[in-house]
């Protein structure tokens, strides 16, 4: 009777333990769902895509990707998130869309998952993420609406996202014993002296080309400098000297910089960089993986990295994408394992090692992903500075962007006066905020 009862209480206890095993795992519930997610033509997602089949492997959740051109996904996205019933349960959105989405009710807060002891991690470590990515990123309904604050919520998590660096080319700076400039009136010097030292060289690859290039380019400077487009009121003060000062260090750049500065957007800025006819380049992250890729690159070995030049304040940009969850999704918590899985301390290793932009500090300075991609070090450390608030993230943005890269293109073409051309931008920008009723409290 002994041994029965002895038999059948192991046999109890072995249950409970393979039940409490069953248990333990989050994501057994969801094995064998397929989710289906959207992500861009990016270098970032094309890592991406090679460590999917780890998260499968892992969890027995599987990944269908429809991988389109950034602005094709941004039309598909406009089309899916507003329907019932959605396609994509999970998606990777620019940070320009956040204010649209969140505005329109399209994007899950993720405090209930974050809350749920099922789905939520304990050891993801959210305070590792990159302080600067998360609130230029995943915040809405804090400060000024599109930043932290004690009334924002997270709506997306950093993913693909990007900071400002600038390239250098070292045998030049050898060559002629050029100290890496530290400020930005060192920068300028250097980058006027280039062109000096080495005939037909430029001194800085920039974007200039007329619209959201050269809007760009300049707000890339105005943060640094100790500027905003707006004060806390909404008023703008991108006509102030600080504008002013951004505004002439961005036509000293291209006054100085390759033939067809001009007409630069990104594409042109980094193919001057990688042709080898200019000295330095002051933009995103991202562009790291085709300095060393000879197959694109022709200053493979001559290029090292430093921290954005300070103005008054240190102040690199923050931009790129994030992922965040559909509000018309079908399978919510199977992507939000995939997104904490993603964005883990493992799979953002995964992903630096694999060549995409990682979204944590421990990744940065990582041994293994220094070893493989020793500029990660330098980015880590960029990265302390990277400001959320280098461009106001708005629903009217789009339309003032355009008005002020078209206006700062006749400045770098046609030497349209700066401080007339910044107060026209002003004037049009109070227009533009008042019919959207940001004075309504004022």
């Amino acid at each position: 009777m002994f041994d029965i009862m002895k038999k059948t209480v192991q046999a109890g206890a072995a249950a409970a333990l393979m039940a409490g095993t069953a248990f333990a795992n989050p994501y057994a519930e969801y094995e064998g769902t397929t989710l289906i997610v959207n992500f861009p033509a990016h270098p970032h997602y094309d890592a991406v895509m090679k460590i999917l089949p780890e998260f499968t492997k892992q969890t027995g959740i599987e990944v269908e990707v429809d991988q389109l051109p950034y602005l094709k996904m941004r039309e598909r996205q406009t089309l899916e998130l507003a329907q019932d019933e959605g396609e994509y349960d999970l998606i990777a959105y620019v940070v320009f869309s956040k204010a649209d989405y969140v505005y329109a009710d399209q994007l899950e807060n993720l405090a209930k998952y974050f809350m749920n002891p099922k789905l939520a991690d304990p050891s993801y470590d959210a305070d590792d993420l990159i302080d600067g990515y998360v609130y230029n990123i995943g915040f809405a309904g804090g400060s000024k609406g599109y930043l932290e604050g004690k009334t924002g919520s997270l709506f997306g998590i950093p993913y693909g996202s990007e900071t400002s660096i600038l390239g250098y080319r070292t045998d030049i700076f050898e060559k002629h014993g050029l100290e890496v400039p530290e400020t930005y009136d060192e920068m300028l010097e250097i980058a006027c002296k280039i062109p000096e030292l080495e005939p037909g060289m430029g001194g800085v690859a920039s974007r200039a080309a007329s619209g959201h290039h050269a809007s760009h380019a300049f707000l890339l400077h105005l943060a640094p400098l100790g500027g905003r487009v707006f004060d806390e009121q909404w008023n703008p003060i991108v006509n102030n000297e600080v504008g002013v000062a951004a505004a002439n260090a961005l036509k000293t750049i291209v006054d100085c910089g390759p033939e067809g500065a001009t007409n630069f957007g990104f594409g042109e800025a980094l193919g001057s960089f990688l042709n080898g006819d200019t000295a330095m380049f002051l933009d995103t992250t991202v562009v790291a993986g085709q300095i060393n890729d000879p197959s694109k690159s022709q200053v493979v070995g001559k290029v090292d990295w430093a921290l954005h030049p300070m103005g008054t304040r240190r102040g690199s940009q923050t931009g790129g994408f994030g992922i965040g969850i559909p509000s018309n999704a079908e399978n919510k918590e199977a992507a939000f394992l995939l997104m904490q899985w993603l964005t883990s301390k493992e799979g953002d290793k995964l992903v630096a090692l694999a060549g995409g932009n990682p979204s944590r500090f421990s990744t940065h300075a990582d041994a293994d992903v220094n070893a493989k991609f020793p500029h990660m070090a330098t980015f880590g450390e960029a990265l302390k500075y990277a400001d959320p608030d280098w461009r106001p993230i708005i629903p009217v943005w789009g339309k003032i962007n355009a008005d002020l890269g078209t206006t700062l293109s006749k400045v770098l073409t046609e030497d349209l006066d700066i401080q007339e051309a910044l107060d026209g931008v002003a004037e049009r920008t109070k227009a533009v905020m008042e019919e959207a009723g940001y004075y309504t409290w004022n």
